[in-house]
Protein backbone atom coordinates (compact mmCIF):
# COMPACT_ATOMS: atom_id res chain seq x y z
CA UNK A 1 0.00 0.00 0.00
CA UNK A 2 1.23 3.75 -1.07
CA UNK A 3 2.26 5.40 2.25
CA UNK A 4 -0.30 8.13 2.93
CA UNK A 5 0.42 11.84 3.27
CA UNK A 6 0.90 12.08 6.70
CA UNK A 7 3.16 9.49 6.75
CA UNK A 8 5.02 10.56 3.91
CA UNK A 9 5.02 14.17 6.02
CA UNK A 10 6.30 12.99 9.31
CA UNK A 11 9.16 10.80 7.54
CA UNK A 12 10.49 13.95 6.02
CA UNK A 13 9.83 15.85 9.38
CA UNK A 14 11.86 13.21 11.02
CA UNK A 15 14.67 13.05 8.28
CA UNK A 16 14.62 16.85 8.82
CA UNK A 17 15.03 16.92 12.14
CA UNK A 18 18.05 14.44 12.31
CA UNK A 19 19.83 15.69 9.15
CA UNK A 20 23.49 16.85 9.58
CA UNK A 21 23.70 21.02 9.72
CA UNK A 22 25.13 21.36 6.24
CA UNK A 23 21.46 19.49 4.91
CA UNK A 24 19.71 21.76 6.74
CA UNK A 25 21.61 24.30 5.03
CA UNK A 26 21.47 23.40 1.60
CA UNK A 27 17.39 22.48 1.99
CA UNK A 28 17.09 26.34 3.22
CA UNK A 29 19.13 27.34 0.24
CA UNK A 30 16.68 25.48 -1.97
CA UNK A 31 13.93 27.20 -0.35
CA UNK A 32 14.77 30.62 -0.44
CA UNK A 33 11.91 31.33 -3.57
CA UNK A 34 8.90 29.52 -2.26
CA UNK A 35 8.22 27.10 -5.17
CA UNK A 36 5.16 27.99 -7.39
CA UNK A 37 1.81 26.29 -6.96
CA UNK A 38 -1.52 25.89 -8.89
CA UNK A 39 -3.39 28.58 -6.15
CA UNK A 40 -7.32 28.08 -5.41
CA UNK A 41 -9.61 31.28 -6.01
CA UNK A 42 -10.60 33.43 -3.40
CA UNK A 43 -14.42 31.98 -3.54
CA UNK A 44 -12.88 28.02 -2.83
CA UNK A 45 -10.57 29.81 0.10
CA UNK A 46 -13.63 31.70 1.97
CA UNK A 47 -15.31 28.70 1.40
CA UNK A 48 -12.81 26.76 3.31
CA UNK A 49 -12.83 29.12 6.07
CA UNK A 50 -16.87 28.93 6.32
CA UNK A 51 -15.91 24.67 6.66
CA UNK A 52 -13.68 25.09 9.41
CA UNK A 53 -16.07 27.44 11.31
CA UNK A 54 -18.79 24.78 10.91
CA UNK A 55 -16.34 22.45 12.24
CA UNK A 56 -15.63 24.13 15.04
CA UNK A 57 -19.49 24.06 15.84
CA UNK A 58 -20.22 27.75 14.98
CA UNK A 59 -22.95 29.03 12.49
CA UNK A 60 -21.07 30.82 9.89
CA UNK A 61 -24.03 32.43 8.20
CA UNK A 62 -24.71 34.35 11.43
CA UNK A 63 -24.48 38.03 11.90
CA UNK A 64 -20.82 38.16 13.81
CA UNK A 65 -19.72 35.14 11.15
CA UNK A 66 -20.92 36.26 8.11
CA UNK A 67 -18.11 38.06 7.03
CA UNK A 68 -15.43 35.86 8.59
CA UNK A 69 -14.42 33.60 5.71
CA UNK A 70 -13.36 36.89 3.82
CA UNK A 71 -11.35 38.88 6.64
CA UNK A 72 -9.65 35.85 7.34
CA UNK A 73 -8.38 34.86 3.31
CA UNK A 74 -7.50 38.87 3.40
CA UNK A 75 -5.72 38.50 6.60
CA UNK A 76 -4.08 35.83 5.26
CA UNK A 77 -2.63 37.87 2.03
CA UNK A 78 -1.02 40.33 5.06
CA UNK A 79 0.47 37.57 6.93
CA UNK A 80 1.89 34.90 4.39
CA UNK A 81 2.76 38.00 1.81
CA UNK A 82 6.31 36.24 1.80
CA UNK A 83 5.55 33.97 -0.94
CA UNK A 84 5.20 36.34 -3.23
CA UNK A 85 8.80 38.31 -2.10
CA UNK A 86 12.29 37.75 -3.71
CA UNK A 87 15.00 38.23 -1.33
CA UNK A 88 16.77 38.71 -4.25
CA UNK A 89 15.23 41.66 -4.88
CA UNK A 90 15.63 42.65 -1.15
CA UNK A 91 19.51 42.38 -1.32
CA UNK A 92 20.25 42.94 -5.05
CA UNK A 93 21.61 47.10 -3.91
CA UNK A 94 24.27 47.81 -1.29
CA UNK A 95 26.29 51.13 -0.57
CA UNK A 96 29.68 51.06 -1.85
CA UNK A 97 30.67 54.31 -0.56
CA UNK A 98 31.57 53.65 2.94
CA UNK A 99 35.38 54.41 3.25
CA UNK A 100 36.15 51.04 3.14
CA UNK A 101 34.23 49.77 5.94
CA UNK A 102 35.04 46.05 6.02
CA UNK A 103 34.17 45.06 9.91
CA UNK A 104 30.61 43.51 11.37
CA UNK A 105 27.81 45.16 10.66
CA UNK A 106 24.71 43.84 13.39
CA UNK A 107 21.17 44.80 13.47
CA UNK A 108 19.97 43.13 16.58
CA UNK A 109 16.02 43.41 18.46
CA UNK A 110 14.51 43.26 15.31
CA UNK A 111 10.99 41.89 15.95
CA UNK A 112 8.71 39.45 13.90
CA UNK A 113 5.59 37.33 13.90
CA UNK A 114 5.45 33.59 11.69
CA UNK A 115 2.99 31.23 12.02
CA UNK A 116 4.05 27.34 12.60
CA UNK A 117 3.55 24.86 9.31
CA UNK A 118 2.55 22.12 11.50
CA UNK A 119 -0.37 23.76 14.03
CA UNK A 120 -0.72 27.33 11.81
CA UNK A 121 -0.25 29.02 15.36
CA UNK A 122 1.38 32.03 15.93
CA UNK A 123 4.98 32.36 16.74
CA UNK A 124 6.72 35.53 17.40
CA UNK A 125 10.27 37.15 18.71
CA UNK A 126 13.09 39.07 17.56
CA UNK A 127 16.22 38.05 14.92
CA UNK A 128 19.25 39.35 15.54
CA UNK A 129 21.41 39.53 11.78
CA UNK A 130 25.49 40.01 11.70
CA UNK A 131 27.52 40.14 8.75
CA UNK A 132 30.91 40.90 7.24
CA UNK A 133 30.36 43.48 4.14
CA UNK A 134 32.38 42.27 0.70
CA UNK A 135 32.52 45.71 -1.35
CA UNK A 136 29.24 47.19 0.49
CA UNK A 137 26.93 47.42 2.72
CA UNK A 138 23.07 46.78 3.01
CA UNK A 139 20.76 49.55 3.87
CA UNK A 140 19.35 48.34 7.40
CA UNK A 141 15.97 48.34 6.83
CA UNK A 142 16.70 45.90 4.05
CA UNK A 143 17.51 43.54 6.89
CA UNK A 144 14.10 43.72 8.90
CA UNK A 145 12.80 43.07 5.40
CA UNK A 146 14.69 39.99 4.58
CA UNK A 147 13.47 38.98 8.37
CA UNK A 148 9.48 39.48 7.32
CA UNK A 149 10.00 37.60 3.81
CA UNK A 150 10.77 34.13 5.56
CA UNK A 151 8.72 35.09 8.68
CA UNK A 152 5.17 35.71 6.41
CA UNK A 153 5.25 32.22 5.74
CA UNK A 154 4.42 28.88 7.09
CA UNK A 155 7.77 28.10 8.60
CA UNK A 156 9.74 26.25 11.43
CA UNK A 157 12.22 28.56 13.26
CA UNK A 158 15.57 26.67 13.07
CA UNK A 159 14.13 26.68 8.59
CA UNK A 160 13.91 30.13 8.90
CA UNK A 161 17.39 30.65 11.25
CA UNK A 162 18.99 28.86 7.92
CA UNK A 163 17.24 30.86 5.07
CA UNK A 164 18.36 33.83 6.40
CA UNK A 165 21.65 32.79 6.49
CA UNK A 166 21.68 31.20 3.05
CA UNK A 167 19.93 34.24 1.48
CA UNK A 168 22.50 36.73 2.96
CA UNK A 169 25.17 34.01 1.48
CA UNK A 170 23.67 33.69 -2.37
CA UNK A 171 22.29 37.07 -2.65
CA UNK A 172 24.43 39.63 -0.97
CA UNK A 173 27.44 37.49 -1.63
CA UNK A 174 28.74 38.20 2.25
CA UNK A 175 32.06 37.27 3.82
CA UNK A 176 29.92 35.60 6.17
CA UNK A 177 27.04 35.95 8.10
CA UNK A 178 25.34 35.20 12.01
CA UNK A 179 21.60 34.94 12.38
CA UNK A 180 20.34 34.41 16.15
CA UNK A 181 16.59 34.22 16.45
CA UNK A 182 14.24 33.98 20.24
CA UNK A 183 10.66 32.87 19.68
CA UNK A 184 7.91 32.00 21.86
CA UNK A 185 5.42 29.35 20.05
CA UNK A 186 1.69 29.55 20.71
CA UNK A 187 1.57 25.87 19.68
CA UNK A 188 3.60 25.20 22.69
CA UNK A 189 2.10 28.01 24.73
CA UNK A 190 -1.91 27.47 24.27
CA UNK A 191 -1.92 24.32 23.57
CA UNK A 192 0.16 20.69 24.09
CA UNK A 193 1.89 21.25 27.01
CA UNK A 194 0.81 24.74 27.33
CA UNK A 195 4.37 26.17 29.04
CA UNK A 196 3.30 30.11 28.16
CA UNK A 197 6.88 31.68 28.44
CA UNK A 198 8.89 29.02 27.00
CA UNK A 199 11.33 30.58 24.39
CA UNK A 200 13.26 28.62 22.06
CA UNK A 201 16.67 30.22 21.06
CA UNK A 202 18.29 29.12 17.37
CA UNK A 203 21.15 30.13 15.49
CA UNK A 204 22.98 29.44 11.91
CA UNK A 205 26.40 30.57 11.03
CA UNK A 206 28.32 31.05 7.63
CA UNK A 207 32.36 32.48 6.91
CA UNK A 208 34.13 33.20 9.47
CA UNK A 209 31.49 32.97 12.27
CA UNK A 210 31.21 29.34 11.45
CA UNK A 211 34.97 28.49 11.50
CA UNK A 212 36.05 30.79 14.09
CA UNK A 213 34.37 30.26 18.11
CA UNK A 214 36.23 33.49 18.54
CA UNK A 215 33.57 35.33 15.97
CA UNK A 216 30.56 33.32 17.41
CA UNK A 217 31.40 34.71 20.77
CA UNK A 218 31.78 37.90 19.58
CA UNK A 219 28.92 37.95 17.75
CA UNK A 220 27.22 36.61 21.09
CA UNK A 221 28.35 39.04 22.99
CA UNK A 222 26.87 41.46 21.26
CA UNK A 223 24.04 40.29 20.80
CA UNK A 224 23.64 40.32 25.02
CA UNK A 225 25.46 43.33 25.58
CA UNK A 226 22.34 44.94 26.20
Amino acid sequence: MAPSALSRARKNSAETLNAPPERIAEKAKALTLAPAIARPSRAEAEAAVAVLLAWAGDDSSREGLRDTPARVVKAYEELFAGYAQDPAEILDTVFEEVASYDEMVLVRDIPFVSHCEHHMAPFFGKAHIAYYPNGGVLGLSKLGRLVDIYAKRLQTQEAMTAQIVAALDSHLHSRGAAVMVEAEHMCMSMRGVRKPGALTVTMQFSGPFKTDPAEQARFLSLVRGR
